[in-house]
C-alpha cells in the first residue's frame, strides 16, 4: 500500500504519516509514493490507536476533568518533523495542576512536552519560572486558537477513525467456527468475517508466507483464529466408505476341525524364452505356445492339473521384464514359485527378477533346469549363477529342489511334479470350503459377446453360481464359472482358478473377490469405491506442486510424450505402462496419462487430442468412428500384438524429440587473395577457391596461419558482379563476412555446415 492512500484513508496529512512512521516506528520512507507493506500498515494503525488513547487517559483524583477535557494530546501546530514523538503509556500521563492554568485563560490547546517538562521540574526553587513560562505558553496557545477558530480539528478525528476501523478488522464477526480439514486462506477470511489480508499479515508473523488462494492446515487456522479471538473447532468427518471397508474386512477365525487340505498354488516364473510356458504345456499336455503371437506368453493363463489323485494350481507369469507387477501380484496368491532357468544360458535379470518376487512374497522356491537335453547345456554354471543369488542347491549344501527338465521331451516331468507335491505336504496347505468364497482376480477382460470377464483365484470359502459379488469398483452376480479347461461348474472351492461372467463392469488385476449378502450392499459399496477412486485421479491431476514447477523450470524446457494406452486386458496395460515410463530420459518424458482395458474409441481420441498424447493399442483395434475422429483431429493411433514393437517404435519417437546433436562437415577453403573497401558494406575479401565449394548458407571460419581469428556467416557472395549461391573449386569470387572487416591478404576462409546425426 502506498503512503499517500493510507494517509487518504486515515484522513490525515501524508507528511505527517511519514513523520509517524519514521519516528515512532523507525520505518524509512522516501515520500509520500513510496511503498509499505501490510504488516507496516498495521503497526502505523496501532501507533495512532496508542495516542488516540492516550488523549482518552483519566486524570488523578483531586483534578477536575475539565481542566484538561478540551486540551488535545498534540497541538495541531506542532511541527512534526522537528518534535521527537515517543511512544506514551495512558497510565503514567501526568495531568496539568489546577492551580498552574489561570481560569480566566481555559485552555483549548496545550504542548504535550512543555507540560511533561512543567511536572518534571516542578520544585520549590523553580516555582516563579515555571509560572511564568507557563503563562507565556497558554498565551501563546490562545493565540494560536485565534488563529486557526475556523479550521477543523482534524487529528481527532484521524486518530479515532482508524483506531475504530482497525478494531472492526481485528474483531472476526464470527466467534466459533468449524473446520474438516485444511481451508484456503480467502475461504478462511470469510468464516471469521475478516478481510484476507488480516489472515495474511498473522500468517507472516509465524514465518508462513502464502497467498490467499493457498491452503493451510487446521492447526494453523486454529492458532489465527486464536490471534482475532475466535474458536475454531475440528468436525471429525465419518467416512461412511471407511466404515463398510473395515466392516468387509472383519472376519471369523475358521475353527480348526472346518478346515481341509487343499491344492497348492504353483507359480511358474523365469527369464523369457526360458521355457515355462512349454514346461506347463508338457505338465498340462495342451500347445499353448503355438498361439502365442510371437511365441511369448501375454496373460497370466491360470489351470489346474490332478497327479495321482491331488490336484496342483499352476499360474503362468509372462516372462518378459515388462511384467513385473503381473509377475509380483502372481508370487503374492502363490504357495509354491517355480523358478525356470535354460541350461544352456543360465541366470539372467528376469531370473534374479523372480528369485527377488519370491523371497518378497516369502514362498519356498523349486528351480526347475530346462533344456538339458541340449549339448550346450551346463547345470553346474546355473547351480554356481544361482548360489551368487542366495539359492543354494541341495547337493552344495542349501535347502533348494532343483530338478533337471526338459519340457521339450518330457524328461523329468514327472520328478518336478512329485517334488511339489512333497513341498506342498510339508507346508500342510488348509482351507475352510464351508464358508462365503474369498478370491483375488488374477486377470480381468471385455468380451465382445459375453462381457466383463474375470479370472479369480478361490482363496477360501466356496463359489457358487448365483452368488452376489463384489470385486473393487464392479458388482454382480455370478451368471456362470467356467474351469481352467472351459467346462462349465456351479461351485468352486479353495485353490481353484475359474472364470466369471455378471459383473457390471470390468475390474482391475489384483482386485478383492467377496461374496455379499445382497445386491443392494454390493452395488453401494462399490460405487463408494469408484466416486472415491474417481475423486482421487481428479485431485491427483489437478494439484500443481510449486517445487517441481521451479525444478522443471529450472531445468530447462521439458518436452512430453503423452501416451493413452488401451489393451484386451487390465494386466497388459499395467505392463505396458511400465515398459514405456523406463523410456523416459533426461531430456524427454513419457507420460502414460491414461489406460483402459477394451477397444479404441472416440472417447480415447478426444482424449488424446486435447492431451497432444498419441494412442497406443495393444491386441485391440480402433472402431470406424474413432478412426475417422482420429483422422479429422490428427490423432496418432498405434496398434501392437507384441510388446517388443511397441516398445521399439516408442524408443524411436523418443529419440526424434530429444535436441539433435550436430557435427561439423567442412564444406571448402578459399585464399583470400585481395581485400577491397566497399562503401556502407565494408571489407570484402577477393578469394580463389582452393578446395571443395563454397555457398551461401555455409558458415565461414577466418583463419591466420591456420589460428581461427573469427567464425561468423556470409554476408555477400559474387562472382565478378553477379550474386551466386556457391563457388567451386577454382572459382575466383567475393567474399563478405557479416559484421567483420578486419580481413588481410592471405588469410584463408573455411566454409562449413553444422549437420544433423541421427541419434
Amino acid at each position: 500500500m502506498r503512503i499517500y492512500e493510507l494517509a487518504k484513508e486515515l484522513e490525515m496529512n501524508s507528511k505527517d504519516l511519514v513523520t509517524l512512521a519514521e519516528q515512532e516506528l523507525g520505518i524509512t520512507i522516501k515520500n509520500h509514493m513510496s511503498s509499505i507493506s501490510d504488516l507496516e500498515v498495521i503497526r502505523l494503525k496501532k501507533a495512532l490507536s496508542i495516542i488516540n488513547n492516550n488523549k482518552k487517559a483519566k486524570p488523578v483524583k483531586g483534578v477536575k476533568s475539565a481542566v484538561i477535557d478540551d486540551e488535545p494530546l498534540v497541538d495541531e501546530n506542532i511541527d512534526l518533523k522537528q518534535a521527537k514523538l515517543k511512544k506514551v503509556d495512558k497510565n503514567l500521563i501526568a495531568p496539568v495542576k489546577k492551580q498552574s492554568v489561570p481560569q480566566k485563560q481555559k485552555p483549548e490547546g496545550g504542548d504535550k512536552n512543555n507540560n511533561s517538562n512543567n511536572n518534571n521540574n516542578n520544585n520549590n526553587n523553580n516555582n516563579n519560572n515555571n509560572n511564568n513560562n507557563n503563562n507565556k505558553n497558554f498565551g501563546q496557545r490562545n493565540q494560536n486558537k485565534q488563529k486557526n477558530n475556523n479550521r477543523p480539528n482534524r487529528y481527532n478525528n484521524q486518530q479515532q477513525k482508524p483506531a475504530e476501523q482497525e478494531k472492526r478488522e481485528y474483531q472476526p464477526k464470527v466467534r466459533h467456527i468449524e473446520l474438516d480439514g485444511p481451508i484456503v486462506v480467502r475461504k478462511l477470511a470469510d468464516k471469521l468475517g475478516v478481510s484476507a489480508n488480516m489472515i495474511i499479515s498473522k500468517l507472516i508473523l509465524l514465518g508462513i508466507m502464502v497467498n490467499m488462494n493457498q491452503e493451510i492446515d487446521f492447526d494453523t487456522a486454529q492458532i489465527i483464529g486464536e490471534e482475532l479471538g475466535a474458536k475454531i473447532t475440528k468436525i471429525e468427518i465419518v467416512d461412511e466408505l471407511q466404515n463398510l471397508e473395515d466392516s468387509l474386512s472383519v472376519e471369523e477365525k475358521d475353527d480348526e476341525s472346518q478346515l481341509k487340505p487343499r491344492p497348492p498354488i504353483v507359480t511358474v516364473m523365469g527369464h523369457v524364452d526360458h521355457g515355462k510356458t512349454s514346461l506347463l504345456d508338457a505338465i498340462r499336455d495342451t500347445a499353448v505356445t503355438a498361439n502365442e503371437a510371437g511365441g511369448i506368453t501375454q496373460h497370466i493363463g491360470a489351470s489346474q492339473v490332478e497327479i495321482n489323485g491331488k490336484k496342483i494350481t499352476l499360474l503362468d507369469t509372462p516372462g518378459h521384464e515388462a511384467f513385473t507387477a503381473m509377475r509380483a501380484r502372481g508370487a503374492k496368491v502363490t504357495d509354491i514359485a517355480i523358478i525356470v532357468v535354460a541350461a544352456d544360458d543360465g541366470v539372467m535379470p528376469q531370473t534374479i527378477e523372480a528369485i527377488n518376487h519370491s523371497k518378497a512374497a516369502g514362498v519356498p522356491i523349486i528351480v526347475a533346469v530346462n533344456k538339458i537335453d541340449k549339448p550346450t547345456a551346463n547345470m553346474d554354471r546355473v547351480k554356481q549363477e544361482l548360489s551368487e543369488q542366495g539359492i543354494i542347491s541341495e547337493d552344495w549344501g542349501g535347502d533348494t529342489i532343483f530338478v533337471p527338465v526338459s519340457a521339450k521331451k518330457h524328461m523329468g516331468i514327472e520328478d518336478l511334479l512329485e517334488m511339489i507335491l512333497l513341498v506342498a505336504e510339508v507346508q500342510e496347505l488348509k482351507a475352510n470350503p464351508n464358508r462365503a468364497a474369498k478370491g483375488t482376480i488374477i486377470e480381468a477382460k471385455l468380451d465382445k459377446g459375453r462381457g466383463p470377464v474375470a479370472t479369480v483365484l478361490i482363496e477360501k470359502g466356496t463359489l457358487n453360481k448365483g452368488d452376489t459379488v463384489l470385486v473393487g469398483g464392479a458388482y454382480g452376480k455370478v451368471r456362470a464359472m467356467f474351469n481352467s479347461k472351459g467346462k462349465k461348474i456351479n461351485q468352486a472351492g479353495p485353490s481353484v482358478p475359474v472364470e466369471i461372467l455378471g459383473l457390471n463392469e470390468t475390474p482391475q488385476a489384483g482386485d478383492i473377490l467377496i461374496v455379499m449378502e445382497n445386491e443392494k450392499d454390493a452395488k453401494n459399496i462399490a460405487e463408494k469405491r469408484k466416486n472415491k477412486r474417481h475423486q482421487e485421479s481428479m485431485n491427483a491431476s489437478s494439484k500443481v506442486s510449486l517445487d517441481d514447477l521451479f525444478d522443471r523450470i529450472q531445468k530447462g524446457e521439458v518436452k512430453d510424450l503423452n501416451i493413452i494406452i488401451k489393451a484386451d486386458v487390465s494386466g497388459s496395460v499395467e505392463a505396458v505402462k511400465q515398459s514405456l515410463l523406463k523410456q523416459s530420459m533426461d531430456e524427454v518424458k513419457v507420460n502414460p496419462i491414461h489406460g483402459g482395458v477394451g477397444g479404441i474409441n472416440e472417447n480415447d481420441i478426444m482424449l488424446a487430442s486435447a492431451s497432444n498424447a498419441i494412442v497406443i493399442g495393444f491386441n485391440v483395434r480402433p472402431s470406424i468412428a474413432a478412426m475417422e475422429l482420429a483422422k479429422k483431429e490428427n490423432v496418432d493411433i498405434r496398434t501392437y500384438n507384441i510388446i517388443y514393437a511397441a516398445i521399439e517404435d516408442i524408443q524411436q519417437a523418443v529419440k526424434g524429440m530429444l535436441a539433435p546433436i550436430y557435427k561439423e562437415v567442412v564444406q571448402g577453403r578459399a585464399e583470400v587473395r585481395q581485400t577491397f573497401k566497399v562503401p556502407n558494406i565494408g571489407i570484402v575479401a577477393g578469394v580463389y577457391v582452393t578446395s571443395g565449394k563454397i555457398t551461401r548458407k555455409s558458415k565461414i571460419r577466418l583463419l591466420r596461419n591456420d589460428i581461427v581469428i573469427h567464425e561468423g556467416e556470409i554476408s555477400s557472395l559474387k562472382r565478378f558482379k553477379d550474386d551466386v549461391s556457391e563457388l567451386n573449386t577454382s572459382y575466383e569470387g567475393g567474399i563478405g563476412i557479416e559484421k567483420y572487416n578486419d580481413i588481410k591478404e592471405g588469410d584463408t576462409m573455411e566454409a562449413y555446415i553444422m549437420e544433423e546425426i541421427k541419434r
